[in-house]
């Protein structure tokens, strides 16, 4: 399963979100590849791919996006909250490890259901 994490525009955030998978002990193990497009912001990161092997990359990948995006709570930065997955577009920003998680299983089995987590 591969996922994008979308920069939104703050490709500051997915910097610090790159360095964060790769000091967590569990995400570093993670294929994480920055991506960005020619153009004026050349250089600029637009997004990260992630693939996610196995349901153990799953669960680590929730629960670093989530306490990265705990850590920086205060901050009211705008980048790393939009997860594309094939042709489906989700924000992330408000889900926990589990709900996270769970839309995950839910998009690599095809059952998106509109991206909601499940209560």
């Amino acid at each position: 399963m591969r996922v994008r994490i979308e920069s939104g525009g703050d490709s500051q955030a997915l910097t610090e979100l790159q360095t964060w998978f790769a000091r967590d002990p569990k995400a570093r193990r993670l294929s994480v590849t920055p991506v960005s497009t020619p153009g004026p912001t050349m250089g600029a990161l637009d997004a990260l791919e992630v693939v996610l092997g196995a349901a153990g990359d799953i669960a680590n990948f929730s629960v670093a996006y989530a306490s990265w995006r705990l850590a920086r709570a205060g901050a009211g930065n705008r980048g790393g909250r939009t997860l594309t997955f094939g042709g489906t577009t989700v924000d992330i920003s408000h889900l926990n490890p589990e709900q996270l998680a769970d839309l995950l299983r839910r998009l690599e089995a095809g059952d998106a259901n509109d991206g909601a987590p499940r209560s």
